[in-house]
């Protein structure tokens, strides 16, 4: 493979690059890959040594909103892994060729690099009816897939569709959409959202390409790196969710005050995406911020749990409440009570804390009739 590719400091290093470009580029790769800054140095020489690997990248039930949303990320890291330092050798959605021309391409690189390229896929895979309902070149997308996926160094599966069925599976499901992990016999890297945040998707990337294998995974097969937190334990409405303020209609009060949009139907609470964190459109913002519930729509069978605007019955982790129904009830008279015991136990604090710094003298102390102090 290297005599077939140039490695990717040779790659920017024929485009102009300096030392200094090629040295932030691995600066941002390493941070997109949650790599600490003493890891800096294993970046550099992976890139500095490894050929770029090839890719495939393939497309099956979907609206290509995944596509859309890695190459129109605004970081230039982006633009350069996609067209620049990887080899994307067949895709049906950016690629120059067509007809025989695409299909020659696709064929030599997963026949002539087997254990090297890497294998992106984007929708699910009609499974009912001999999968007739999504046929590319005459062949359906799951003999595609099963022998595309064969000898691939990784899969990724980008977005919902393909990680775990989206809204084609969802009921009644007419042509058994199935996600790619449930078809092939070997690991994929589930990259749910739909779409996915694109800098979630180049950072999954960066890793294969430095350290040559999958980012540690959870239990739904994605990356912990985005995956590990849910979007309401960093959202920004978090504090007015913990004193019950919420947000009653879309044209009230609370919702001009940025109050929380749990009562909504906001999903936050339930779904594992790292939106409030790395955000969108560059880290300008993302749905909550923008005044709009999160719907979950990284979070398997999304489409099928309830109403989008119809909040959830009940899911733990607010102290003060144990539904979303009795909330309105009862978290004004509990947020009372906890500011209340909040009150007291600050003053305790407080006057342990007077007691200590000032240091005063036991003898010094003044004492009641029976000995005590007071």
């Amino acid at each position: 493979m290297s005599g077939r590719s140039p490695t990717i400091w040779q790659a920017m290093q024929a485009k102009g690059y300096t030392r200094r470009d090629f040295l932030q580029f691995c600066t941002v790769a390493a941070t997109l890959s949650g790599i600490q800054l003493s890891g800096l140095g294993k970046v550099v020489h992976a890139f500095e040594t490894k050929s770029r690997p090839p890719v495939v990248w393939l497309h099956f039930q979907e609206c290509t909103c995944c596509s859309e949303s890695f190459i129109r990320s605004s970081h230039p890291i982006v633009a350069d892994i996609l067209l620049d330092y990887l080899s994307l050798d067949y895709t049906e959605t950016l690629q120059a060729a067509a007809g025989h021309q695409a299909e020659k391409s696709y064929h030599d690189t997963i026949t002539k690099y087997p254990g090297q390229y890497i294998l992106l896929v984007e929708g699910s895979v009609p499974m009912k009816d001999d999968g007739i309902y999504c046929m590319i070149g005459g062949r359906s997308s799951e003999e595609i897939l099963r022998e595309a996926a064969k000898d691939a160094a990784a899969v990724i599966a980008w977005g919902s569709c393909a990680s775990n069925g989206c809204i084609q599976s969802a009921k009644p499901n007419p042509t058994n959409a199935t996600p790619i992990h449930k078809i092939i016999s070997k690991p994929v890297i589930n990259v749910p959202g739909c779409p996915p945040i694109a800098d979630v998707m180049t950072g999954v990337v960066a890793h294969l390409l430095v350290f040559g294998r999958a980012p540690e995974l959870d239990s739904q097969g994605r990356p912990k790196e985005f995956y590990s937190k849910r979007v309401h334990d960093t959202c920004y409405r978090r504090p007015f969710y913990d004193a019950g303020l919420f947000v009653e209609s879309w044209d009230d009060d609370a919702a001009r005050q940025g109050y929380c949009l749990y009562k909504m139907g906001c999903r936050g609470p339930t779904t594992y995406n790292a939106c409030s964190v790395t955000k969108w459109n560059g880290g300008v913002s993302y749905p909550i911020q923008s005044g709009h519930g999160c719907i979950g729509c990284s979070e398997a069978g999304f489409w099928d749990n309830g109403p989008f605007y119809q909040h959830l019955p009940a899911f733990p982790g607010f102290g003060i409440e144990s539904t979303a129904d009795t909330i309105g009830a009862v978290a004004g008279a509990a947020a009372l009570g906890g500011v209340a015991a909040h009150l007291v136990l600050t003053n305790v604090r407080k006057r342990k804390l007077i007691n200590i710094d000032t240091k005063v003298p036991a003898s010094e102390v003044p004492q009641n009739k029976e000995g005590g102090d007071q």
